[in-house]
């Protein structure tokens, strides 16, 4: 019989959320305006490290501009579910915050270590968590899941780093940061799915 498919609430609700975030601070002022978005929640290191901590997580869901929001969003409504389907919903929800507040906590450390003083916003440090959880789930599976393969992966990965080292407005230490906590938390909370053995003398099947 087959399986039905579960839909990827976890997903949309943080489409849903980081739309409705830019909206609203589309409407109070001007979300390319790097003032305003300090003033809003985005990272500033000389406020971060005053003790408001706090703005390495509501940064995560902050974008400067349509294009931003946009480019950000059409990569999470594409790699979301398909890691949302393989670890599951909690799971899910736990790697996009912590490879989001992982990839803030990164360019901060960095912009702190060189003395750069920069803001910082985006979705892209938990997208990059996605992609990065993806990667290690699509090894285990020999190169290999579902419309995935390593070899898209990280051509993919080194596209995205190559075009935020070569760009000024682009935070690559938060690529970089949410890139490795997405891979690191796969291995601990991913499970490859056990084959079961038909006792009757049929084929093994997955689960």
């Amino acid at each position: 019989m087959p399986q039905k498919k579960k839909l990827p609430f976890v997903t949309v609700g943080f489409v849903a959320v980081n739309v409705l975030v830019y909206v609203i601070l589309e409407i109070l002022g001007n979300t390319e305006n790097s003032e305003f978005m300090v003033r809003m929640g985005a990272v500033w290191p000389p406020y971060v490290k005053q003790g408001e901590y706090w703005r390495l997580f509501t940064a995560t869901f902050m974008h400067f501009g349509f294009e931003h929001i946009l480019n950000n969003m059409l990569v999470l409504i594409c790699a979301g579910p398909i890691l949302e389907k393989a670890i599951g919903h909690i799971k899910y929800l736990c790697l996009y915050l912590i490879a989001g507040v992982g990839g803030s906590t990164l360019s901060y450390v960095q912009m702190t270590a060189w003395g750069k003083h920069e803001v910082s916003a985006g979705a892209s440090g938990a997208i990059f968590g996605i992609i990065g959880a993806l990667l290690w789930i699509v090894m285990i599976h020999k190169g290999r899941y579902e419309s995935l393969t390593g070899k898209g992966l990280l051509f993919m990965i080194v596209i995205s780093l190559y075009y935020g080292i070569t760009s000024v407005d682009v935070d690559n230490w938060a690529h970089i940061g949410g890139l490795a906590m997405g891979f690191v938390f796969a291995i601990i909370l991913y499970r490859k799915p056990r084959k079961a053995v038909d006792l009757s003398g049929e084929n093994p099947y997955t689960n």
